[in-house]
């Protein structure tokens, strides 16, 4: 990884997109140190690291740190990741949709795209007062903010943080290396890991955790690590052999090769799409202003369904299937697959052209999604589970372990990834020289 950074910096053209990527991390964390006005950020963020074992723990992550802060960009990319799915859905449930997105080309994309940037500024303006509203409900607003102006204010600022935020990605992706928001997520969960790691030291010292629960930290992170880049890069070739033809006085075809199908296709946007929907109830509750230490039903609910229950964890299991199976089938469409092979000329040995072929490749899909969606699963709810019988790793922040790590991990190797196919472009000589 890094000698493919030291190459690409040699380029010129990269390394102008590379600091513009640096550029826009450094704004956003800057934005990530400005708080909001009328809010006591003293006594928010002692509040939202009581409940470090939550949601909110949770979105505390996702943003940096500036959850607990009351920054502007405290939101983070949730408004963003909540409006991509409601999109998603939508573009296969409604047709009209589905033939913009489709058959609309450049101009049909740019449209779903203008339709998901003003579904974020609505969800921001939900979650903002939601967000506003716990704040106002627990006693956490400085003396001068109880007027309307100043909720008008906070709710506002969260509003344009998030949208902000979801233009600097935007930026990224265009203008820099990678995936904007994946970049700007992959910033989020690192600026947290010093941090992180600081406190398990001192957990170790002060006796809080053992040390042997310290270690064991150390090496299952390590696996993992192992394990996210050997699944990530792993792929099932599907043998493919074209027929030979004549055209004119020339020979086309006779040549095998082969059709990559990538175990984990779907990267670690079912992580994150989970998250974002798993961590609804309490985003409705926090428009209440009900947190698990509220009294009857709903306070109950959150603590059942706090990030660190079974019950969330398995949700959260679910969902990070059902969204690996989504991802598969949008971005792999066996029966196009077929029918490209068909025209080309191109077939898979023991199968013929058309539909058995489409249902052979479906058969596979079907078979490398699930084995994907449930690495995925494990690597992400199994520090739950074990938080849930192990009171030391409670202690130790290890419910959040797996998720960043899978989540840094896969932005790490889909960025240099994008970094190894711009070089090979400027490379590549063709066939003139």
């Amino acid at each position: 990884m890094l000698q493919t950074i030291r190459n690409a910096w040699k380029i010129d053209e990269l390394r102008k997109k590379i600091i513009f990527t640096i550029i826009i991390i450094l704004l956003y964390r800057l934005g990530n140190s400005i708080p909001v006005p009328y809010v006591d950020i003293d006594l928010l963020s002692q509040y939202i690291d009581s409940l470090s074992n939550t949601v909110f723990g949770l979105y505390n992550v996702m943003s940096g740190g500036a959850f607990s802060q009351a920054t502007i960009f405290a939101l983070s990319i949730q408004p963003y990741i909540n409006a991509s799915i409601i999109m998603q859905l939508l573009c296969i449930a409604i047709p009209a949709l589905e033939r913009m997105q489709k058959e609309g080309g450049e101009e049909g994309r740019k449209k779903i795209a203008s339709i998901t940037r003003y579904a974020t500024v609505g969800i921001g303006l939900l979650q903002g007062f939601a967000y506003y509203m716990l704040i106002r409900n627990n006693g956490l607003l400085a003396a001068d903010g109880e007027s309307v102006w100043a909720g008008i204010v906070i709710v506002l600022t969260f509003t344009a943080g998030s949208a902000l935020l979801m233009w600097m990605g935007e930026q990224i992706t265009e203008f820099g290396i990678g995936n904007g928001i994946s970049i700007i997520l992959f910033a989020s969960i690192i600026s947290r890991f010093p941090g992180a790691i600081i406190t398990t030291i001192s957990n170790v010292a002060g006796g809080v955790t053992p040390w042997y629960v310290a270690l064991l930290m150390l090496v299952g992170a390590l696996l993992i690590m192992v394990l996210i880049v050997i699944v990530t890069n792993a792929e099932r070739r599907i043998p493919v052999q074209y027929s030979k033809r004549v055209v004119g006085r020339k020979m086309y075809g006779g040549q095998s090769t082969h059709l990559p199908m990538k175990v984990n296709m779907s990267g670690v946007l079912p992580i994150i799409f989970a998250q974002s929907i798993a961590s609804l109830p309490a985003t409705i509750c926090m428009f209440f202003g009900i947190t698990e230490q509220s009294e009857g039903f709903w306070g109950s609910f959150l603590r059942v369904f706090n990030t660190t229950s079974l019950l969330y964890a398995f949700i959260y299991l679910l969902l990070i299937i059902f969204f690996a199976y989504f991802y598969s089938t949008i971005q792999f469409n066996p029966v196009e697959i077929a029918n490209n092979l068909k025209r080309n000329g191109g077939f898979i040995p023991g199968f013929r052209a058309g539909r058995p072929t489409s249902d052979f490749i479906s058969k596979v899909l079907n078979k490398i999604t699930l084995f994907g969606a449930i690495y995925l699963a494990i690597i992400a709810v199994a520090p739950i589970v074990i938080s849930c019988f192990s009171e030391s790793a409670a202690n130790s922040g290890i419910s959040l372990g797996g998720t960043s790590i899978i989540i840094v991990i896969g932005v790490a190797l889909e960025t240099v990834k994008a970094l190894e196919n711009q070089m090979l472009m400027r490379h590549y000589k063709g066939f003139l020289e």
